[in-house]
Order: structure tokens, then sequence, then C-alpha cells
């Protein structure tokens, strides 16, 4: 089943959201250690109102646990909800962040996906891009992008099948990233 997240789901989310960002979770949190990374992300995933609020995801469950999430919003929303983001690491490094722009301000953007490994090649990545794309449609988007790092070839692939084809490389934290968008 695939449904909005909840508050409650905030463990199992930290640990998939780590899953698929690794180092750049380290950047959102300020953190070097994992425990600590992973509890500060289940904070923001609890909180009404950031890029990793709950409120901006999907998981898929089985017997009522996520096994997978996907985390979008509006591209012209990321700066204001980098805000807390922003804030926190202030706060926790004494320097001001710099957050790479990940999205176009005209797309309806992709920002996570991951899956748990013991769920893997069941198509639960899909379902939940499906999901989201028609969340999307529903609201009136009418293109949808995310980012896959330059060396996943398998994730590339994946994601030009569900229809979204390249559209430029960017660099998010110090790596390069193909752009691809799905014209809704």
């Amino acid at each position: 089943m695939i449904r909005q997240a909840r508050k409650e789901d905030y463990k199992e989310a930290a640990i998939l959201i780590y899953d698929a960002i690794h180092d750049i979770a380290h950047a959102l949190t300020g953190e070097n250690e994992k425990e600590k990374v992973l509890e500060q992300l289940g904070q923001y995933f609890s909180q009404e109102k950031n890029r990793l609020s709950y409120r901006n995801c999907l998981v898929k469950t089985v017997d009522d646990v996520p096994v997978g999430i996907i985390v979008a919003y509006h591209g012209r929303d990321a700066y204001e909800l980098d805000e807390p983001i922003r804030t926190h690491v202030k706060a926790k490094t004494g320097k001001e962040p710099f957050f790479d722009q990940e999205a176009d301000e005209t797309d309806f953007y992709l920002d996570t996906l991951s899956v748990n490994p013991e769920f893997g090649g069941q198509g639960f990545g899909t379902e939940l891009i499906h999901s989201m794309i028609n969340y999307a449609k529903d609201q009136g988007y009418s293109t949808f992008s995310l980012n896959v790092e330059e060396t996943n070839h398998k994730a590339q692939k994946l994601y030009e099948r569900l229809g979204f084809s390249y559209k430029k490389t960017i660099t998010i934290n110090h790596h390069l990233y193909h752009y691809l968008i799905n014209e809704l």
C-alpha cells in the first residue's frame, strides 16, 4: 500500500532517506556520525515545513511498516523549504550553509526515492514514482523532474522507461547528476 507519510514514520523514513542521499544527509544535518544524522533526519521528517517533512512524502508499506519513500515538492518552494534546514546547520556549525539548487523553479521535483534493500526488485520504487506523478498531475503541474547520479546507469534507464528524459547536468554536493524531466 502507498499512503501519505505520517509523523510516526520518522524512524524508518530517516533510514530510507539516509540510504538514498548519504553525504548530502551529512551536509543537511551538519552532523558527521551516522546515528546523529539519522536522529536529525527524523526530526526534519517530523516537522511541518521543510524539504524532508512528512508532508512532502509518500511511503510504501508492507504490514503498515514503511519500506519505501518518495519525497517531492515544487521547485519554486525549494529555497523556502530549506530555510529551517539552513537555520539548523548554521546553529550547529557556526557557518552559513550553501545548498546547491537541485530543482528548476518550474518543475515539481522528486527529491528522494528510496526502497529498503530487503524489498528491492519488487517494483516498489516504480509504484512510488507513479503515485507521485499522479499526485503532480492532480495538482496541475506540467513537469516532473529528478536528479540521478551521473554514474547510476541502472537508475537512469529505469527513469527513462518511466518517461523521463535528459535535460542537463548539474552538481549537487560535489557530485555530477543528470537532471531528468517528465512532461506531464
